[in-house]
């Protein structure tokens, strides 16, 4: 099974980095307050984040309360940031892919991953395993692409249509139930995406013993809207999809 590590390439690392500085992006604005609307109370909770990039999170999780963090991820060049920019004596950060988490010591209170899971091509054992590590009672919440994004590969067709002033107006979509690679360019060419239905996605984690609690698809406020009009087109499909699930 593949295992992609494109952010220790050099320009797609810079590319994502600079990205992320950005005071005004999709995950700021949209992924990040709605995956954190999802937390349960941290405190005195031990938690894994898989694909911890560069360890914001992790950060936040101490200052919220959790008593141990550990945040994984397979590129070198995000933990290098995460151990100089977001380190603390609650937090051990390993450099290691998170489709080999079954050889990962202990359980968890709580599981957390962040716009990773679209890059991962064996979704069901990677759930399996999230399920072994998650402690009983204990939570799960995760974002990815949505769905409808990550049916988009190199396509041939426009993703939208658009009227006689470049307003967006609908969203074309082609091969939605035809799951698996897709491959695309963003800051470099050839990134390989993974492409699941929404039904997948939801069996999976109920076939793992999972119960779903909450989806969130996030869309703008009237305030974001004000701010950023030009984010009108999530109203025709959303960026990502964000899951609360529980181990019963």
């Amino acid at each position: 099974m593949s295992k992609q590590n494109i952010f220790d390439n050099e320009t797609f690392f810079e590319g994502y980095k600079k990205l992320r500085e950005r005071e005004v992006n999709a995950n700021v604005l949209f992924e990040i307050p709605a995956l954190f609307s999802l937390l349960p109370d941290m405190t005195g909770k031990e938690v894994l984040d898989l694909g911890c990039g560069f360890g914001e999170h992790c950060k936040a999780f101490v200052e919220k309360g959790a008593s141990k963090v550990v945040g994984i991820d397979i590129s070198e060049k995000m933990l290098e940031v995460a151990r100089e920019e977001n380190s603390d004596p609650a937090i051990t950060y390993l450099n290691m892919p998170m489709e080999d988490l079954g050889g990962l010591d202990g359980t968890f209170d709580f599981v957390i991953s962040s716009l990773a899971f679209h890059y991962v091509e064996d979704f069901k054992s990677l759930i399996e395993n999230i399920y072994a590590k998650t402690r009983p009672g204990g939570v799960f919440v995760f974002s990815q692409e949505h769905p409808i994004n990550t049916t988009y590969g190199n396509c041939d067709f426009e993703r939208w249509t658009r009227d006689g002033n470049g307003e967006k107006i609908y969203v074309n979509l082609a091969n939605y139930c035809r799951e698996g690679l897709r491959e695309s360019g963003w800051f470099v060419e050839g990134i390989k995406k993974y492409h699941r239905t929404f039904s997948t996605i939801v069996n999976t984690l109920a076939e793992a013993g999972f119960t779903i609690e909450k989806m969130i698809e996030p869309v703008p406020d009237e305030e974001i809207m004000r701010k950023h009009p030009e984010q009108n087109d999530l109203f025709h499909k959303p960026d990502f999809l964000v899951v609360r699930a529980s181990k019963r």
